[in-house]
């Protein structure tokens, strides 16, 4: 087998964490609300019990990361959450999230550079 045929399948079995995601049948506006308040707060309660069971959060959230997710729920973390705990990208540890695109790669079907998946939409 080449080395292009390996790196292929090691690429490939980076991306499969989405397909079992416990999300991939839930509402994708509920992991979207449009605030974080009234309604909107208690879509984010659901999209986080939803990410509380999901065997891939981790794999997930590094996605979110390394993707730089603004909007949504991803990995049981909201965007307000994933920017507190994010490192700085000026300090020394700003190449964290970086470093976790490697390992996640991108959503199944999306182009390359495309950051914009929704959870609990087929790729």
């Amino acid at each position: 087998m080449r080395r292009t045929e390996l790196l292929l399948g090691e690429r490939a079995g980076r991306l499969d964490w989405w397909r079992s995601a416990a999300c991939r049948t839930s509402d994708p506006e509920m992991f979207f609300p449009v605030s974080s308040v009234g309604p909107g707060h208690d879509d984010v309660a659901r999209a986080k019990e939803v990410c509380a069971s999901c065997l891939v959060r981790r794999q997930c959230l590094q996605f979110a990361l390394a993707t730089r997710q603004a909007h949504g729920v991803w990995g049981g973390t909201t965007e307000e959450e994933r920017r507190l705990s994010a490192p700085s990208r000026a300090g020394h540890g700003g190449r964290r999230a970086e470093e976790g695109a490697a390992d996640v790669g991108a959503v199944p079907g999306q182009a390359a550079g495309a950051a914009r998946a929704l959870p609990g939409t087929p790729a």
